[in-house]
């Protein structure tokens, strides 16, 4: 059976008490949910199935529970302080804001020869052949960065001290890399072996909606698996088939389910290789392209996050990369007697999402 809109599973969802507008009392608030009694345990079973899969029916896995706020620093050599971010425009007509990326332009092969394809779009917008999908207008300013890290301070001169500023963590991926040493010499693990985690997240999305699809607060299931390099290629097509099966074994129809390899010029900053495992959230749209999207992400990071966070790495002249971090990360193997820094592996899924579509998926009618 194909899978029902998301205006269907909204309606049902409050009434049966899976899932409740927030602050509905007080008018609500954009894009903020909160779980009913059905709800939480449905959450509450998809984080244990989860936790049962990537931990305890393995022998190559560890757990842990990083804090949400996290040194300013880490943010900045993650990348995240300079890179993560959306390219927003704004409507001058109706002052609507929306994402470049998301205006519908594809660029052709031609125009993305020699240029990036936020390069497309923007010139696609100076030329004024983009619109604004609320009014119509074609009158949309240029694109620019969009931070997504809600930003806070601690401590109580915390308005007055630049070094007091920290941010909400949009990933708890980051987390687990900076105690990679820490597990590593408390576990006394041997490559290959995994760091599992759940816990909460938070991004600024400029355009949040469809239900508890895209929200600003969400949870995440993420675990970096750590391999030799040489090895990661055929690591990472391993998860990628495990991942697809795990959502099968929850009930979840294989035909609403596809792989979907993301193109080079999708791939975050870190990345080597992308594959999604794509939901069919979206049934009711006419292009089949556009009904699909992530339900899941299995990414090959490379050597990217140790390697930054490190002490050791130098540049040609010598100068160290990272002069904050106190902390190795390289990884010593006793065999080989090699130091090297370990590619990581990480399929990284939304609690949300994964409800959603099980709800999605479970839903049929009486007739």
């Amino acid at each position: 059976m194909s899978a029902p809109n998301i205006e269907t599973i909204v309606s049902l969802a409050k009434r049966r008490g899976f899932v409740f507008p927030s602050s509905e009392i007080y008018g609500g608030l954009a894009s903020a949910w909160d779980y009913g009694p059905l709800g939480v345990e449905l959450c509450n079973n998809v984080k244990q199935a989860w936790w049962r899969w990537m931990v305890y029916e393995r022998d190559d896995m560890e757990g842990l529970d990083s804090s949400i706020i996290l040194n300013r620093l880490v943010w900045k050599y993650s990348g995240h302080e300079d890179t993560f971010s959306d390219p927003l425009v704004d409507c001058r007509d109706c002052n609507s804001r929306l994402r470049a990326d998301k205006l519908g332009y594809l660029p052709s092969d031609e125009e993305l020869r020699g240029q990036l394809a936020g390069d497309a779009i923007a010139k696609a917008i100076r030329e004024r052949r983009l619109g604004c999908p609320n009014c119509g207008a074609k009158n949309l300013t240029e694109p620019r960065p969009f931070n997504l890290m809600f930003r806070t301070h601690v401590g109580a001169a915390a308005e007055d001290d630049p070094s007091s500023l920290v941010y909400l963590r949009p990933e708890t991926a980051q987390g687990i890399f900076i105690n990679f040493a820490n597990v590593l010499t408390s576990s006394r693990r041997k490559l290959p072996f995994g760091i599992a985690q759940i816990g909460k997240s938070f991004r600024n999305e400029v355009t949040p909606g469809n239900f508890i699809f895209r929200t600003r607060e969400f949870e995440q299931m993420e675990m970096e698996y750590f391999v030799r390099p040489g090895e990661d290629e055929q690591v990472h097509q391993e998860w990628i088939d495990s991942c697809f099966n795990w959502f099968t074994s929850l009930g979840i129809s294989a035909s609403n389910l596809r792989l979907y390899e993301q193109p080079k010029e999708e791939l975050a900053h870190y990345a080597k290789r992308t594959v999604d495992v794509q939901y069919r959230f979206f049934p009711e749209r006419e292009e089949e392209e556009r009904q699909w999207d992530e339900l899941m992400g299995i990414a090959n990071r490379s050597d990217f996050d140790l390697r930054t966070h490190s002490k050791k790495p130098e540049d040609a002249e010598g100068r160290r990369l990272n002069p904050d971090s106190t902390e190795d990360l390289s990884y010593f193997d006793e065999t080989t007697k090699e130091r090297f820094y370990p590619y990581v592996i990480e399929p990284a899924a939304g609690v949300n999402r994964t409800v959603l579509s099980v709800l999605m998926d479970a839903y049929s009618e009486k007739t």
